[in-house]
């Protein structure tokens, strides 16, 4: 008994009906071309993921229905089984249709629905109970849908109803530690099972989610006989022989910086693209996080869609200039300085009698930010192109930040990523290609809005501080726990005391790609309004 079962990782747009449908339609002619017998596409491949509210409109499904329709007919002759939203009966499920012979054959609905993270599921679906088993040329292969392989139940019901082999859809976003997280979860069922497993995933960007495909096949000890790359679309072919997958192709992971950059990569191009930006523009300061932010906007878009601007004050030191100036010339992109200086004086004369003995404070450092804001911005409304922020997860949680300054744009490229981790990303990034000058990596980090400033005048060293950010937000210990860990208890204190009272600016933030398991978007929903105080 052999049957060869192919997996289409493919990049799906939300509501893209007919492009999705295209994209199916074209992995199954080439998969058919290499004599396979089933195609596996992801999770809700035929509307996107996640469709979130869309799916509470009747329009949204009927259309979708409509287009799976058309899709079966548009087929070769091939099996293809397609994720899609599916109304009946009043209920609305996360389905998987089996298409062959344009019709459908059957179709599964999804029991588990998480609600969790960056899910909520719960809010637009209803559950399935019953397994579903389809045989090909004598394979009975069992049906589950991504969060239903994440706890024991739905593939237990399909091994019970006969399956020999578990086809997984998913649409399961990038976080870091992911990969190897899916691996081990699949190898639990397996363990209870004995079935082996094929697993395709989503590859994309989504708003702030990447799908980093990765999709993979285990047999039924849990050994590895495919591995799709990462963060691309592609095809994999996998013949099993009795029952068990033969080995083909295994992509090596690649390292976690070069992933995580990856990742920024696919969520800035994704995210321009689908949206119809023509490119990009950045305020780059000479410090690290624009020159970061730089490179993966040239990476994702092109040097001749991306353009950087440079806004000296009087507080620019020559070598942020110099080394600005370096980079770009490095990179080839576009470059323009636009002095803020006579902005500066114009505002301070106009302000000059509102603020009448009173001393010079942020107030006037936050006036400089916001000059550079309304520059970028006016630039964006000419061009078209679209403001990425350069601001670090570092700075977003504690609120070294201003509104309709250095937050003003549409998409922050490094939102989830703290300062510590901005600087090993940049580090890997020049392994590649020597793109940011040293100088730039070496110097201390300063927002140069005041004379001889340092990030360390205001904030704990950024290895303290990310590690504090770390433990208090993604791992959710408490302030006791964290300092019980060796932090010192001031710098705890002033740490989650700076990341409460930021809210109200994170709130306003523009959305920013998540690469982290808890970022500051979707899987953050802390109250702005909130006089609870953590126990010391």
């Amino acid at each position: 008994m052999s049957v060869r079962i192919a997996i289409a990782q493919i990049n799906a747009t939300v509501g893209d009906f007919s492009g999705n449908r295209a994209r199916i339609v074209e992995f199954a002619r080439r998969a058919r071309q290499q004599n396979a017998e089933l195609l596996l596409t992801p999770e809700l491949a035929l509307c996107g993921y996640p469709p979130e509210d869309l799916l509470l409109r009747d329009d949204f499904c009927s259309a979708c229905e409509s287009e799976l329709e058309v899709l079966a007919g548009e087929l070769p002759d091939i099996a293809v089984l397609v994720g899609h939203p599916e109304q009946r009966g009043g209920r609305r499920y996360n389905a998987a249709t089996l298409l062959s012979g344009g019709r459908r054959v059957a179709t599964y609905h999804k029991q588990r629905l998480p609600s969790y993270e960056v899910f909520d599921e719960e809010r637009y679906f209803d559950s399935g109970a019953a397994p579903c088993i389809l045989t090909l040329n004598g394979l009975r292969c069992g049906v589950n849908i991504c969060a239903d392989v994440w706890e024991a139940g739905a593939a237990d019901l399909a091994r019970e109803a006969g399956a020999d082999v578990l086809l997984v859809l998913n649409a399961s976003p990038y976080h870091i530690g992911k990969r190897e997280r899916r691996t081990e979860v699949l190898r639990q069922r397996i363990s209870s099972t004995g079935l082996p497993v094929v697993y395709a995933n989503l590859a994309g960007g989504q708003d702030e989610l990447v799908f980093d495909g990765g999709s993979f096949v285990l047999d039924s000890r849990g050994t590895l006989r495919c591995q799709l790359p990462q963060f691309e679309e592609a095809l994999g072919i996998v013949d099993f022989v009795d029952g068990e997958p033969q080995p083909t192709t295994i992509v090596a992971p690649p390292c976690q910086e070069a992933e995580i950059y990856q990742a920024l990569v696919l969520g800035v191009r994704d995210y321009l693209g689908k949206n119809g930006f023509p490119g990009a523009i950045i305020g780059l300061s000479g410090g690290i996080d624009s020159a970061l932010t730089l490179c993966v906007a040239v990476d994702a878009l092109g040097a001749d869609k991306v353009r950087a601007v440079m806004m000296p004050s009087p507080y620019t030191a020559d070598l942020s200039l110099s080394e600005a100036r370096e980079m770009v010339r490095l990179l080839g992109v576009r470059y323009d300085e636009i002095a803020i200086a006579p902005a500066m004086e114009t505002l301070a004369g106009m302000l000059e009698g509102q603020f009448a003995g009173l001393q010079a404070d942020t107030t006037e450092e936050n006036l400089q930010a916001r000059i550079r804001g309304m520059i970028l911005m006016a630039l964006s409304n000419k061009t078209g192109s679209l403001v990425l922020t350069t601001g670090n997860k570092s700075e977003m949680a504690v609120g070294y930040c201003t509104l309709y300054g250095d937050m003003a744009g549409g998409f922050a490229v490094i939102k989830d990523i703290v300062k510590t981790l901005v600087y090993r990303i940049s580090r890997w990034r020049n392994t590649c290609s020597h793109v940011i000058p040293e100088r730039i990596i070496s110097r201390p980090p300063s927002a140069e809005l005041k004379p001889d400033q340092t990030d360390q005048d205001n904030l704990p060293p950024y290895a303290v501080l990310d590690a504090i950010v770390e433990a208090y937000m993604e791992k959710d210990l408490s302030p006791r726990q964290i300092i019980a860990e060796g932090f010192a208890a001031a710098d705890v204190r002033r740490v989650v005391h700076l990341l409460k009272i930021s809210e109200y600016k994170r709130r306003q933030a523009p959305v920013g790609i998540r690469v982290t398991q808890r970022g500051f978007g979707k899987d953050w929903r802390y109250p702005i309004t909130n006089r609870y105080r953590d126990p010391y």
